[in-house]
């Protein structure tokens, strides 16, 4: 491939990315609304734009095959901001895509787009939308206009619903926990399969508990290695019997299942210090 976009770069799982994605291309431009990060690798440069500019969109995909789409507000907010970043942000990247003739558009979408479905429901990739927060509201969003893209102007599209992609620190992540080593052979997958169309597939590992059923997406390739049930014994040790009423709990958002809308998720997950940057 010759030009790959990552937007998001500076995050936490856009910078996972950046290495990996630099060797798949000849050209990788990595860019945020943040400050370019202190180094990059060979191949890729920087630059910094607000993805509701649709202007700056449309020049930064110019000559690319695709992009891997990952800027975004990510945690829950109030409506006006996600709105501005990941809605009309979403739109811009598949708008700017359409334009300049992309191929494909690799998107991290999340499992909050069906988070209140129960957890006691081994949901499938076509699961219908069941958001809860704005957050997941926006992934709906942006699913939507994915398949819109496809079906109207053909323009493919990977809509990764990951589930939870940090250190495993609660019983949660037990079953919805992606590894950065599954992070990235997902989204390499999302990459060079040749041919997806519209495509949903959920990104988790090979957790023995893991809450979601991919087979629907197994023309992607995406075969995951590795496993939280290595670390539940000590998990469930430490927090002991879970209420079963609480949202939290029950359902597939987890925390964002039971907080206010505009209230902050990411903030009762527990994360390590090394996980609680941007996502």
């Amino acid at each position: 491939m010759k030009k790959l976009v990552l937007t998001g770069a500076a995050g936490r799982l856009g910078s996972h990315l950046r290495e990996p994605l630099s060797r798949l291309c000849d050209e990788l431009v990595s860019t945020d609304i943040a400050e370019a990060p202190a180094t990059l690798y060979p191949g890729e440069r920087f630059e910094q734009a607000d993805l509701a500019d649709l202007d700056a969109v449309t020049a930064l995909l110019k000559g690319a095959e695709m992009v891997v789409h990952f800027g975004a507000i990510a945690d829950e907010a109030p409506f006006e901001a996600i709105l501005r970043s990941n809605i009309m942000g979403a739109y811009n990247v598949w708008e700017a895509a359409w334009r300049n003739g992309l191929r494909r558009v690799v998107y991290a979408s999340s499992i909050h787009a069906v988070g209140m479905h129960p957890k006691t429901e081994f949901i499938g990739v076509d699961a219908p939308h069941r958001p809860d927060t704005y957050y997941g509201l926006a992934k709906c969003f942006a699913e939507d206009l994915a398949s819109l893209y496809w079906d109207k102007r053909g323009l493919e599209a990977v809509c990764m619903r990951i589930l939870s992609c940090a250190q495993v620190t609660n019983p949660r992540a037990v079953g919805s926990w992606l590894s950065y080593e599954d992070l990235v052979h997902l989204v390499e997958r999302a990459i060079d399969t040749p041919v997806t169309g519209f495509s949903i597939v959920y990104g988790v590992s090979a957790n023995d508990r893991a809450p979601v059923d991919n087979s629907g997406a197994s023309h992607l390739g995406y075969r995951p290695k590795d496993n939280a049930e290595q670390f539940a014994r000590a998990i469930f040790a430490e927090y002991g019997p879970l209420d079963p009423r609480d949202p939290g709990n029950m359902c597939h958002g987890g925390p964002f299942a039971a907080i206010e809308l505009g209230q902050s998720g990411v903030a009762l997950l527990n994360l390590n210090p090394e996980d609680s940057g941007k996502t």
